[in-house]
């Protein structure tokens, strides 16, 4: 037995924490919140899981909400048509369902669910000189936070981050009334060329099921338009004149929406950043960092949750295959390579799709229009994003798939 302390109690950090309680190690995660501090709090994310990322709870025995909660059977893609209409329209379903939790609903209960099971749960805003303390009394400490003074002990890694500034606006709504979308629910994906994206799927929030609407601006296009709201009723109204403006067959569907609740409005930016995964204390003791604390993509994807379930189900096969010996530093830099090895491909296609699509990816979604197999292989791609890399990101494997299809 093995003694952890992770800081941070979110998907990834209590997933792991959970999951090396199974393994019968002694196991400690610190929050700055309690359960009851993060049920009555603003929303965190915009959380969409796959089946793969869902299949790592269902085998630690946390999947609590897999009957209450809505499923999301597939994808729909649209963009407008200069003068009106549609340019892309087109749907595929999942092989699986994806379904999102609210965090606010998913990680007090896990909370509980880790004293339940043995774990101690410490509340405490940690910083540095706490960190040492910890790695004296502890075999490994992990940071799970990605804010804050211990989110800075990771440095940059320039090599795999391109981007120095925010690339979106980024807002969220969570809300009630929608109209759903006909034949299947579906994460329903738009872009607007030049502006930015919008995307909007079911959800379960603290209040029952609802709709989450995520919106990602351009810097200082007309998306990057929050920066004058104050009030909830204000996100709200924000929220419809940018569908009015842009999608106006998604303003159609949100003629009756209302709020879940005070708190369900966020918005922020952040660059998306690849960090080096091991922190030297002043003492020279090590911290390794886990999820978004060293890959932190932008959520244009919707891969945040999925990263960070499959990053705390790559650490715990390290863990488990690491036996007895020394978590050292050659230790962490391989734990995290290993996850890398998946996330990578993540990252390349979240930051491939923040800039100007180029005409190859045009072709192919364009294409999708008249191709069903080419939507199913796209949408089913957002599980495993690995498959993008063998059809869809460079411009000669588009031609030969897109030859392929034709024939």
């Amino acid at each position: 037995m093995s003694k952890f302390l992770i800081v941070g109690a979110g998907q990834a950090g209590l997933q792991l924490a959970l999951g090396l309680l199974q393994d019968g190690h002694d196991v400690t995660v610190v929050s700055n919140r309690t359960p009851d501090d993060i049920r009555s709090g603003r929303v965190m994310s915009s959380q969409c899981m796959f089946d793969t990322a869902l299949q790592h709870e269902r085998d630690l025995g946390l999947d609590f909400w897999a009957e209450e909660c809505p499923d999301i059977e597939g994808i729909s893609l649209a963009a407008p048509a200069p003068g009106g209409g549609k340019k892309i329209d087109w749907a595929a379903r999942l092989e699986r369902p994806a379904q999102s939790v609210d965090q606010r609903v998913k990680m007090p209960a896990w909370m509980e669910e880790l004293e339940r099971r043995g774990g101690k749960l410490v509340l405490h805003d940690a910083a540095v000189p706490d960190l040492e303390e910890y790695a004296r009394d502890h075999d490994l400490v992990l940071i799970a936070a990605g804010k804050g003074e211990v989110a800075q002990l990771f440095a940059r890694d320039a090599s795999r981050s391109p981007y120095a500034a925010p690339q979106r606006a980024l807002a969220l709504t969570y809300v009630t009334g929608m109209t759903p979308r006909p034949e299947f629910s579906a994460v329903a994906f738009n872009l607007i060329p030049t502006v930015g994206e919008y995307f909007v799927f079911l959800a379960l929030t603290t209040t029952g099921k609802c709709e989450i609407m995520v919106f990602e601006g351009i810097p200082g296009g007309p998306m990057d338009c929050w920066g004058d709201v104050t009030a909830p009723a204000e996100h709200l109204e924000k929220s419809r004149w940018i569908l009015e403006t842009f999608l106006p067959w998604e303003a159609e569907r949100c003629r009756e929406i209302e709020l879940t609740d005070e708190y369900g409005v966020l918005v922020g930016r952040f660059p998306p950043t690849v960090r080096k995964p091991v922190g030297e204390l002043p003492s020279g003791a090590l911290v390794l960092g886990l999820a978004d604390a060293v890959v932190l993509n932008d959520p244009v994807t919707g891969q945040g949750s999925n990263n960070a379930s499959k990053a705390a189900a790559s650490y715990l096969a390290s863990i488990r295959e690491h036996g007895d010996a020394p978590f050292d530093r050659s230790f962490m830099e391989r734990t995290f390579e290993r996850y890398w090895g998946e996330a990578q491909y993540v990252t390349g296609w979240t930051n491939a799709l923040l800039g100007p699509p180029p005409q190859h990816i045009l072709d192919l979604l364009l294409a999708a229009n008249d191709h069903q197999e080419i939507a199913d292989r796209f949408v089913n791609g957002f599980n495993d994003p690995r498959d993008y890399f063998d059809w869809f990101m460079e411009p000669d494997k588009v031609g030969r798939y897109l030859a392929a299809v034709a024939t």
